[in-house]
């Protein structure tokens, strides 16, 4: 038992932006199980290395304040600064997950990555899902959620690996094209699939 607790089985959760994957992330806690959110760890992350970050980005400040959609402008227009911003943050990201795991008693951990393929974070995890969606649709979600506009959206979605090769690379796909109630079943149902073929 110990031992278990000690190595969980941990699934990677993706999809581009826009794809439903913090939906399905909602469903999997309500279900019970433990899902980490990377982007909640980049930002800890970010602050951080507030320091570092502003000596890189300086325009991005508002005296020691971050201004996030700013800094967003700046990256996702020039892949240079992309680069590296990146290579700032996400060793800290991988260092605060590995902290949060080993503080985590459960035999099966979900990951919720958005850049999981693009990173190369397959090799730390058992498996991977992806959430799919038209990509229509998948922009107007991330309109309406966030405020950005669509070239701003377009412009994070070009960051990101095609949705086909992920779909290439996924152990798991989730076809978000229909109702809640339609996504929370698929959800159930890989559940029970995932539990059978590890065992947990």
């Amino acid at each position: 038992m110990g031992d278990q607790a000690k190595h969980p089985i941990i699934i990677g959760l993706t999809g581009n932006i826009g794809s439903g994957k913090s939906t399905v992330a909602a469903f999997l806690r309500e279900m019970g199980y433990p899902v980490l959110d990377a982007d909640l760890l980049a930002e800890r992350a970010r602050e951080l290395k507030k320091a570092e970050l502003k000596a890189l980005f300086p325009e991005a400040f508002l005296g020691e304040e971050l201004d996030r959609r700013r800094l967003a402008q700046l990256v996702f227009s020039d892949p240079q600064k992309l680069r590296a911003l990146e290579e700032l943050i996400h060793p800290e990201v991988r260092r605060l997950l590995e902290e949060e795991l080993s503080r985590l008693e459960a035999p099966l951990v979900f990951v919720e990555i958005p850049l999981l393929f693009e990173k190369g974070w397959e090799g730390r995890l058992q498996g991977t899902i992806l959430v799919a969606a038209p990509l229509e649709e998948r922009l107007k979600r991330a309109m309406v959620r966030s405020g950005l506009s669509r070239e701003e959206v377009l412009a994070r979605e070009r960051a990101q690996m095609p949705e086909e090769e992920k779909r290439r690379r996924a152990t798991w796909v989730l076809e978000n094209r229909g109702s809640l109630e339609d996504l929370r079943a698929q959800v159930q149902a890989l559940l029970g699939e995932i539990r059978a073929i590890l065992g947990v």
